[in-house]
């Protein structure tokens, strides 16, 4: 890697600093002001690289490049890998796989406290598979159909879904950026990420089992709702379990970038997709209501009579659904991030923090910045400091940038979704009367680390 040439106390690295501050002063209030995130990031990025360019002249202008060039490569597998995986899904959405959940969810009758507990635990264990903004949305339909009424019930609930949510992501490559960031890195091989699991689960029970004292035990009337999967449900969920082995076996054994295996599998499953997409053209799947379209000429006659919610399935709308405005903010954040590491000033809070502080206690703030910045931009800031650290040590980043982002509600995806599905409901401020507990699940998650894996300190 090509030596960063220091120019930290540079006027240019002053403003450099200033503009990412005022960037990220619009995406911290992005609720309010309703301005996409990547926006103000993308534009903040170009001035970033810019003003390096500046400050490091035209002597030193090819060193620049390489660092850039470095950042971008970056930013490129780990979009290609996210959009592999947030079309898969999509797909899954489409096909009502979430939906069929959420549907059996509602009509079975449970108690609140019994609802409380099952959307919980479902929301650990779909997130390392689905990413946590896909969970809690699922988690938070269900929650908001039985008990909508219910204004205590709905909070703890919506707070459990988001530590729950975001503590499964922490022991797995695919269930939050972060960890998924850590992995491609190298730190950190598939299989070990399951030493995450114990910590991960602790940090969500501690909280769970106090707030589970304050839900009554009421029974909200069953919603009898019926939702079919359509066809070719299975084989999607199939394919996308496929697609991740391959992901993991291209890294693992080939020494392969993951972001190949997700392709090959999104590959595969446009062409699943194309065969879907005749058989549904051509009327097999139609409903008693639809008229079966096979005297029509061409397919975009066929469009033209097919309603919206009856449309055959097209992969790429899926596609077009992927989370575009967190993949472009990824995109900034990134540049961002390596633009102010090209100036020195990674270099400068990694030796502060580190070395003068330690890595535990360095660690530990990660976490604790996750929950007030966004947690990309803080876990890909420790990635380009790279300090010397133990496997330990690694793994416990990996751990507090998953989960510090739940003590805040606006710290993750999973609690920004759920404020929009119980709006006026789950806000900022009831979310902060439980952060004492949601920290004591975090302190409590750090220590289970330290000590069930001490043998990697």
């Amino acid at each position: 890697m090509q030596e960063v040439i220091n120019v930290v106390h540079s006027w240019e690295g002053y403003l450099a600093i200033l503009i990412f501050v005022v960037a990220y002063a619009f995406v911290i209030a992005e609720e309010q002001i309703h301005m996409r995130k990547s926006k103000p990031v993308i534009v903040a990025a170009g001035l970033i690289w810019i003003l390096a360019a500046i400050a490091y002249g035209v002597s030193g202008s090819e060193d620049l490049k390489h660092q850039y060039d470095h950042n971008l490569l970056e930013y490129a597998g780990l979009l290609l890998f996210l959009l592999a995986a947030m079309t898969y899904i999509n797909t899954m959405q489409e096909r009502n796989v979430f939906e069929v959940l959420r549907a059996w969810l509602v009509s079975r009758g449970f108690s609140l406290k019994s609802i409380f507990w099952i959307t919980g635990l479902l929301a650990f264990f779909m997130s390392p598979v689905a990413d946590n903004l896909t969970t809690a949305l699922v988690m938070g339909a269900v929650v908001m159909t039985v008990a909508r009424d219910d204004i205590k019930f709905v909070v703890l609930a919506c707070i459990n879904v988001v530590v729950a949510a975001n503590a499964g992501g922490a022991f797995s490559p695919f269930g939050d950026i972060t960890t998924l960031m850590v992995w491609q890195a190298g730190h950190v091989t598939f299989v070990e990420f399951l030493a995450l699991f114990v910590p991960s689960l602790v940090n969500w029970l501690v909280p769970a089992v106090i707030m589970s004292y304050f839900v009554h035990d009421g029974h909200p009337p069953a919603i009898s709702e019926q939702v079919e999967l359509k066809k070719g449900a299975f084989g999607v969920i199939l394919l996308f379990i496929a697609t991740i082995v391959a992901a993991v076996s291209t890294h693992n054994f080939l020494h392969l970038p993951p972001m190949l295996g997700m392709m090959t599998g999104l590959g595969v499953l446009k062409i699943y997709g194309y065969f879907l997409r005749r058989y549904e053209l051509n009327g097999a799947d139609s409903h008693e209501s639809e008229p079966v379209l096979l005297g029509l000429e061409n397919e975009s006659e066929v469009l033209q009579h097919f309603k919206p919610k009856t449309k055959p399935f097209d992969v790429f709308v899926s596609v077009k659904r992927a989370e575009w405005d967190t993949l472009l903010f990824f995109y900034g954040v990134v540049l961002c991030v390596g633009g102010l590491g090209a100036f020195g000033y990674l270099a400068l809070v990694s030796e502060y923090l580190y070395v003068d502080w330690g890595p535990t206690e360095a660690n530990v703030l990660v976490g604790v910045l996750s929950a007030i910045v966004d947690n990309i931009p803080v876990m890909f800031a420790v990635l380009t400091m790279n300090p010397d650290m133990s496997h330990g040590q690694w793994l416990l980043a990996t751990l507090t940038a998953g989960v510090g982002g739940s003590m805040l509600s606006i710290g993750s995806a999973a609690g920004v979704a759920l404020m929009g599905t119980a709006r006026g409901i789950y806000t900022f401020g009831s979310h902060l009367k439980w952060t004492p507990v949601i920290a004591l699940g975090y302190v409590a998650s750090i220590w289970v680390h330290l000590w069930l894996n001490a043998e990697l300190f």
